[in-house]
């Protein structure tokens, strides 16, 4: 079983990094880079890796305000992740998720820790490989800050060696993840090029050991990007490099996952446990309007305000998931009464509202976002790249 160290490589297969996958969280990306650097892949033993319990609850962005239900959403969404690899023939492909199992448990010195074992279907790609694979440190991958930012990184790390790469505007696309309705309207390229290109390009050059440029490839009609040429090369200007320990110190200290679980007023609601279904607070206690009718669904008078901000659209393991997406980012209190937690329910609200146009557009388009969640937690996620843009318009 494999246990977290500071000095860590992440070896990867080629097959691996072209993986589509458009349902990894940032955290979930740095988890699986993370993982990777744990494992031996010459030692299928190593499978198995262990984490510290509040250390994988700093890695996963599990910090201030985390509650039993969200951790567990977390562990599940992980599990949820499947990959598709192609058939030698290239006419259909294979299905499989990354990971078979996850434990939650104490070990013998009565420390809760989190463990992690590959699926069998996923060994081949992790482990056992003699050619057709890169590698890197880990620490480039933990100060990037976007999913689009890390994949970005690996896509060219894995032909530093080559210099230059030359994917189709599709392929990119599908690499990064990014949805069929997202960058689609008609300063869709320019923003594709502001927001993604540009951004990522700046990232890498600041945090990371490789830095690039790009050039427009193939040309179709009116001059339209049909391929994207980048030219990559070694970089020594970055910010100094940064192992696992530091960056877990960095992170919000968690908050204990306490049996007695309590209200926003301080009051007793209900005992949860890592096995009790959803963290749900005592079902027998009446509730005598609309706004106690929210708090008993979604658990906390804070996650109520969340949610009315999001016009009650999302469930309470999905409004879990959206509060950890927005809690470390910088985001101003509320003026009048210099209150975060308001400040934040001001500026879900106004992200819904830019949401909602986005959404509507999309349906002008005939394009309609077929998956309304994620395509919401991919604006929060990139949350730096779209500031930037609408600054600089």
């Amino acid at each position: 079983m494999s246990e977290l160290f500071n000095t860590a490589i992440v070896e990867k297969r080629n097959i691996l990094n072209a993986v589509r996958s458009n349902s990894m969280t940032l955290q979930e990306l740095r988890f699986f880079s993370i993982y990777l650097s744990k494992i031996n892949p010459w030692d299928k033993s190593t499978r198995v890796v262990r984490f510290p319990l509040d250390d994988f609850r700093r890695i996963m962005g599990l910090g201030a305000g985390e509650n039993i239900a969200h951790f567990r959403y977390t562990i599940r969404h992980i599990l949820q992740q499947v990959v598709e690899v192609p058939n030698e023939k290239g006419t259909g492909y294979t299905a499989f998720q990354l990971f078979k199992r996850a434990k939650v448990e104490k070990n013998e010195n009565d420390e809760w820790y989190v463990e992690f074992d590959a699926h069998d279907d996923a060994l081949p790609l992790m482990f056992d490989f003699k050619n057709r694979y890169f590698k890197y440190e880990l620490w480039n991958a933990l100060r990037l800050k976007s999913p689009n930012q890390v994949r970005m990184y690996e896509i060219l790390k894995q032909y530093e060696g080559l210099g230059k790469r030359e994917l189709t505007v599709t392929e990119l696309r599908e690499l990064l993840g990014i949805g069929k309705n997202e960058y689609t309207d008609r300063t869709g390229w320019s923003n594709f090029k502001k927001k993604v290109l540009d951004s990522c390009q700046q990232a890498l050059k600041e945090t990371t050991d490789i830095c690039y440029t790009y050039e427009r490839g193939k040309v179709g009609k009116g001059g339209k990007w049909l391929s994207v040429v980048f030219h990559i090369k070694r970089n020594e200007d970055y910010i100094d490099q940064l192992t696992l320990d530091e960056f877990i110190s960095q992170q919000p200290e968690p908050e204990p996952l306490a049996l007695d679980t309590v209200g926003e007023d301080g009051e007793f609601v209900g005992q949860t446990s890592f096995f009790d279904e959803d963290n749900a607070p005592d079902q027998s206690e009446d509730y005598e309007d609309e706004d106690e009718k929210w708090v008993r669904v979604y658990g906390s008078e804070r996650m109520a305000e969340l949610a009315e901000a999001c016009k009650y659209e999302f469930d309470k393991d999905q409004m879990s998931v959206i509060f950890g997406l927005i809690r470390d980012l910088p985001i101003p209190p509320d003026r009048q009464t210099n209150d975060l937690r308001f400040g934040r329910v001001f500026w879900l609200t106004d992200m819904y509202n830019k949401f909602l146009v986005a959404v509507h557009q999309a349906e002008l388009y005939g394009e309609p976002i077929k998956n309304r969640y994620r395509y919401f937690c991919r604006m929060i996620e990139n949350y730096d790249e779209y500031w930037k843009g609408n600054l600089t318009k």
